[in-house]
């Protein structure tokens, strides 16, 4: 999943998609009869009503460039093909073979996109159903399981909406407590305690256990921190996060996170850090792998972690190998007293999914949406099947059987390929969490650290400009610009050169227009404020 690419269709497949649309785009799903199959039922699920026979076969395709899921090989997954009676054949690609099959006339049964914003998830209305329309025509039941909020969230201009996403978490779920943070600041515990559990939530501290780390555990790496790529890695959103820098000023309108002067602060003292010895020029290169292999063996004494789940497995066999672990603390903060707004998936979710007007079955796929959508679904694909993979305690919370842990802490790769817990997420939410036995592992601490510190960024999801414009070519180049410019900053030889790469890239915001992007993120908060009612 870490492979996924972003869903930005190149104009060129819109107009395909208009072109060849042809019936497509005068379909209308009522088209499609149920007659002699099963009656409409509000408090029903259509699933459960539906009485064809023979076997439906849905073509999926996924807007990127992973390994689909094998269907129906696995215990949850044959659940499904059980149950709705269907088979799923997963096509995955990047845009040029979504354009093949664009191009062909015959579109899959559903399409799953990437992002909310790109022309294809806009102009949905040409090449999908709406949802709204399927529900009355072939599953009622539907309305009663998709959230209020995330629906209203996608509707088009005309009201009505198209795609449906994973993992979206609307104000209710933040409030929660079911949502775990995602980003930490780590330390080894053996370090942290031996070093007498120091404070390094301001800079001058921060700088001084560094120090001190390097001359006490010289076989370790003080910071490291998750691989940086083509991106600034933690460094950016991640950091202004746990800093607390505001997303919007006193009169609501966007503010610049990037020149925040607690920001460029503890930018200034990172590079501190590495102009002292103690950020590693590797941690710069490093790939997955090889940064992995340094947290499974403890290399580093800190790390400012970007997505701690995705590094559960590394934490796992640290603490499996070692006699210490790591653990999260209080890491940079503000020095002004702002609190730490940490983010997680927003309302706009992951992966939205979208059945199209060349659907061969609308009302199947559509009863397949519904299930994947309601609880049993959400159970289903989260912790497998009842007795099987899981009971229910005294409590009724769900437990995994003794044979289900242990063959995931063992044989990792049978387990997936036995069981597909989780991996089949693509209508996937926390809130089932709180259904799940809360059990010890190597994230439960650092987790448990982050509890009230999630605070949700919806009101600027998705205002970057419209693609095709000039600001849109513009904000483009000042993301790859920000990113290079942040790494550089830490890397900076001396306060001068600091100072000099900060002023270039002022220069460069003001000669890329950035005054008239700052204005359309600002329109588009408004509007998103008004979706958020």
């Amino acid at each position: 999943m870490k492979k996924v690419v972003g869903g930005l269709l190149a104009a060129s497949a819109l107009l395909s998609l208009a072109a060849c649309g042809g019936s497509s785009d005068n379909a209308s799903s009522s088209d499609f009869s149920i007659k002699d199959r099963y009656e409409l039922d509000e408090k029903t699920p259509a699933w459960k009503l539906d009485t064809k026979e023979e076997p439906t076969k849905i073509t999926w395709y996924i807007n990127s460039d992973w390994t689909a899921l094998p269907f129906g090989e696995d215990v949850t997954t044959a659940q499904i093909k059980k149950d709705l009676n269907i088979d799923i054949e997963f096509i995955s690609g990047d845009d040029s073979k979504l354009n093949a099959l664009i191009s062909s006339g015959d579109m899959p049964d559903i399409v799953t996109l990437m992002d909310k914003t790109s022309q294809a998830a806009t102009k949905a209305d040409s090449w999908a159903y709406s949802l709204n329309d399927l529900a009355e025509q072939y599953d009622p039941y539907l309305m009663n399981v998709v959230t209020e909020d995330t629906f209203k969230w996608f509707a088009l201009d005309d009201g009505k909406t198209y795609g449906y996403p994973n993992y979206s978490n609307t104000a209710a779920d933040y409030e929660s407590g079911n949502i775990p943070v995602n980003d930490n600041f780590v330390i080894r515990e053996d370090v942290y305690e031996a070093l007498g559990k120091p404070d390094v939530s301001t800079p001058e501290n921060y700088v001084k256990v560094m120090k001190e780390i390097s001359e006490k555990f010289p076989d370790l790496t003080p910071m490291g921190f998750t691989t940086i790529g083509e991106t600034a890695g933690p460094f950016l959103d991640k950091l202004q996060d746990f800093l607390g820098v505001p997303l919007e000023d006193e009169d609501g309108a966007f503010y610049d996170r990037n020149l925040d002067e607690e920001y460029i602060s503890w930018l200034k003292t990172f590079n501190q850090v590495y102009r002292d010895g103690n950020i590693s020029d590797d941690s710069f290169t490093d790939d997955g792998p090889t940064y992995d292999e340094k947290v499974k063996q403890g290399d580093y004494a800190t790390i400012l972690v970007a997505g701690t789940s995705g590094q559960g497995g590394n934490f796992t066999e640290f603490m499996k190998n070692s006699d210490t672990r790591y653990i999260a603390i209080d890491g940079p903060a503000s020095t002004s007293g702002r609190e730490a707004t940490l983010n997680q998936t927003g309302i706009s979710g992951w992966l939205i999914n979208y059945i199209t007007k060349d659907a061969a079955d609308p009302a199947k796929v559509t009863q397949l949406f519904t299930y994947l959508i309601d609880e049993p679904g959400q159970i289903l694909t989260k912790f497998g099947v009842e007795g099987v993979t899981y009971e229910y305690n005294d409590e009724g919370k769900i437990d995994y059987l003794p044979e289900i842990k242990e063959m995931e802490q063992t044989d990792n790769e049978g387990y997936n390929k036995k069981y597909g817990i989780s991996r089949f997420n693509y209508f996937n939410n926390d809130r089932v969490n709180a259904l799940k036995v809360k059990t010890e592992n190597a994230l439960t601490q650092m987790q448990e650290w982050g509890e009230g510190k999630l605070y949700p960024h919806f009101v600027i999801e998705n205002t970057d400009p419209d693609a095709g414009t000039a600001e849109a070519r513009s904000n483009t180049a000042i993301k790859t610009k920000i990113n290079s410019t942040i790494i550089s900053l830490i890397r900076s030889k001396d306060e001068g050169t600091f100072d000099s790469t900060l002023t270039d890239f002022e220069g460069f915001l003001d000669s890329n227009n950035w005054d008239a992007i700052q204005d359309i993120k600002t329109e588009k908060m408004a509007e998103n404020r008004e979706r958020l009612k």
